[in-house]
């Protein structure tokens, strides 16, 4: 397969379908197995093409779909919204980030209202046009707000080294990445954790590589493929799970072989590891993981906006919607949140879920009737 709309083909679709079919009567067979089988996606883009393609449906009542925490706007904690929006009010900076940050509810605002008061907020594409404003004013503090899992920290990672080639001294970055694996851990971990297979984000992988995932598939004894993110990638995903459950394995599979290796980029790697270390990180709904996000390094400190506003001290605050660590760790459906298209909704959210175009309540708003 050479082009999209090859894996968006219907007959395709349909063959896999077939033989997820065939496969799930297998398992049947087996009474040790409760039916469905409980199939996590971590990233929130295969939440999105699942719902718009209908896929959920589809493997039904096999198969059912559990979200996961995949999404990097959703699993920012309130906290640092509220530090972001301090730092964006500050003399003489300029805040800049990616679109879908503007909308998420902080304690009291989200960044258009703040912007709409007189804070210099800009939206960018890539975390390189904040280094480039950066440059263009050097009278001026450019901060950019670095969320994101393994995907995004080498974009970041890039933009850091840009400023440092070029001397910008008036560049930091407000950290916030994420890793997936320590958060997945937690998942499973979980007493009330009851998924049967994993499907891993492809992106993530295609950086870091599908060899991450093999102690925690070997530890929880649970099927880990990787996925992309059309119709039949997904469904190829679902089907390489299928046929571990039905053989008894727990295994990592690839399933997105065309891009991503066990190794993954090792240029990307190095590049990441040589600005930044791991660290614990504060995940929205769940609470502080151990080892699962990214921080910079002590001699890069100096484009660290913590560090260089360590003045600015925001206490911790409750979520204003507490329903979104559940949805997150996928122990609730969207559409079972009492909030969901009611106090909550795309046209006026109370979680980031509903925020982010990546964000499961998004899925579910824009499908539901």
């Amino acid at each position: 397969m050479k082009y999209l709309t090859e894996f968006r083909d219907k007959d395709v679709a349909n063959g896999v379908l077939s033989e997820i079919q065939k496969t799930a009567k297998q398992i049947k067979q087996n009474p040790n197995i409760k039916l469905p089988i409980l199939l996590m996606e971590i990233c929130g883009g295969q939440t999105h093409s699942i719902l718009q393609y209908g896929l959920n449906t589809a493997v039904l009542p096999d198969v059912e779909f559990v979200h996961g925490p995949g999404c990097p706007v959703c699993v920012t904690p309130i906290e640092t919204i509220n530090l972001a929006l301090e730092l964006a009010k500050q003399p003489n900076v300029i805040f800049t980030s990616f679109g879908d940050m503007l909308r998420v509810p902080g304690s009291h605002e989200n960044m258009f209202q703040a912007k709409a008061n007189g804070a210099d907020i800009r939206w960018v594409y890539s975390p390189i046009d904040a280094v480039e404003i950066a440059k263009e004013n050097p009278d001026k503090e450019v901060i950019f707000f670095a969320i994101g899992f393994e995907t995004t920290v080498t974009p970041i990672t890039a933009a850091i080294h840009l400023a440092k080639k070029w001397g910008v001294k008036n560049f930091f970055i407000l950290t916030a990445m994420v890793r997936v694996p320590p958060a997945l851990e937690v998942i499973l971990n979980d007493q009330e954790c009851v998924i049967n297979g994993v499907l891993a984000a492809g992106h993530v992988c295609t950086i870091m590589g599908s060899g991450e995932y093999e102690p925690l598939a070997q530890k929880y004894a649970i099927p880990i493929v990787v996925t992309g993110f059309q119709p039949v990638e997904i469904l190829s995903g679902v089907l390489t799970c299928l046929k571990q459950i039905r053989d008894g394995r727990a295994q990592v599979e690839n399933a997105y072989n065309w891009v991503v290796r066990e190794e993954g980029n090792l240029v990307a790697k190095e590049l990441i590891n040589e600005y930044f270390e791991i660290i614990n990180r504060r995940w929205r709904g769940i609470g502080e993981i151990p080892n699962s996000g990214f921080g910079l390094r002590k001699e890069y400190q100096h484009f660290n906006a913590e560090e260089h506003w360590k003045n600015i001290i925001i206490k911790k605050e409750a979520e204003s919607n507490p329903y979104c660590g559940l949805v997150l760790t996928g122990k609730m459906k969207p559409t079972a949140c009492p909030f969901f298209k009611k106090e909550c909704s795309q046209e006026h959210p109370i979680g980031a879920l509903m925020v982010s175009s990546e964000g499961a309540c998004a899925a579910y708003h824009k499908v539901s009737k």
